[in-house]
């Protein structure tokens, strides 16, 4: 199992709506790392773009990417292990975010495309509609082999999932406070 006082950038990704900021709060939570949601990183053009129902444009992605990656440069500099959430469908974005970071870690969340779009009608204030999730699931390009992550299914409750992406990323959370060794 890895040593969590390595300096580790986790980058919870997939489709909107498959569970990225629960798992990545609950990484976050458990190991005490830094936590962000990559949507805070998007321009408000990005946003309204999306809210109206238009997917973004590679265009549109490029600075958010840049954004995040300096974001996570900041945190490998300050020594702190971090994790965020990013959709990174795209090898091309993923390759943006690991560029010059080898501390970077992918954990591509799956889970089929009605179960995703039955948690995206029961949220709320969220900007981005349902009507553009199957244009998601239609950019994905799966995690390749000589890419550094893994792939954890959603299914079951949010607890089991956390434990699945833990034990897939080899991280042994710390005990509990007053457990036993």
């Amino acid at each position: 199992m890895a040593d969590i006082r390595e300096v580790r950038q986790v980058v919870v990704m997939g489709v909107s709506g498959v569970g990225k900021s629960t798992v990545a709060k609950g990484i976050s939570l458990t190991l005490g790392w830094t936590y962000a949601e990559g949507d805070a990183f998007h321009s408000p053009a990005n946003v309204a773009k999306m809210a109206s129902g238009h997917p973004l444009t590679d265009d549109d992605r490029w600075p958010w990417l840049a954004s995040i990656g300096d974001w996570m440069s900041g945190e490998i500099a300050a020594g702190h292990s971090s994790v965020i959430t990013c959709s990174a469908l795209r090898r091309a974005y993923r390759d943006v975010l690991r560029e010059g970071r080898p501390e970077v870690v992918f954990c591509h969340l799956v889970a089929g495309e009605d179960l995703v779009a039955d948690r995206i009608s029961n949220r709320r204030s969220h900007f981005m509609p349902s009507s553009l999730l199957h244009s998601q699931y239609q950019t994905l390009e799966p995690l390749e082999p000589d890419e550094p992550g893994v792939v954890v299914p959603v299914d079951g409750t949010a607890a089991e999932v956390l434990t699945r992406t833990l034990d897939a990323l080899g991280i042994t959370p710390p005990p509990a406070e007053g457990a036993r060794s």
